[in-house]
């Protein structure tokens, strides 16, 4: 059963910068794609997919992060990273990663708040 750990969140200016990190357990991670997703405060609000990078390191973004986000994945140590940059109030969210296409089972995930 494959697990997933983030971390690096936290509160920010806007136009900041955060590195966030997601530790995955698991023998196969670096056969897999993998994303990192977000949820948004307020009720009704689903869980979006910011970024993703498959086994190639190809690279795919959601327009809203285009440009300011760069996902990047470290086989040997297991770990998926979002570097985040010119953040904005609206990218307030609880940041979590996990497969793509995601695994039923998620972690606790991270959060940022983008606030003055």
């Amino acid at each position: 059963q494959v697990q997933f750990v983030e971390s690096g969140g936290g509160l920010v200016q806007p136009g900041g910068s955060l590195r966030l990190s997601c530790a995955a357990s698991g023998s196969f991670f670096s056969i897999f794609g993998m994303g990192w997703y977000r949820q948004a405060p307020g009720s009704g609000k689903q869980r979006e997919v910011v970024a993703r990078i498959f086994s190639s390191g190809s690279t795919l973004y959601a327009d809203s992060v285009k440009g300011r986000f760069t996902i990047s994945r470290d086989n040997a140590k297991k770990t998926l990273y979002l570097e985040m940059s010119s953040l904005k109030p609206e990218d307030t969210a609880v940041y979590y990663c996990n497969q793509y296409p995601t695994l039923p089972d998620w972690g606790q995930g991270t959060q940022v708040t983008v606030s003055s």
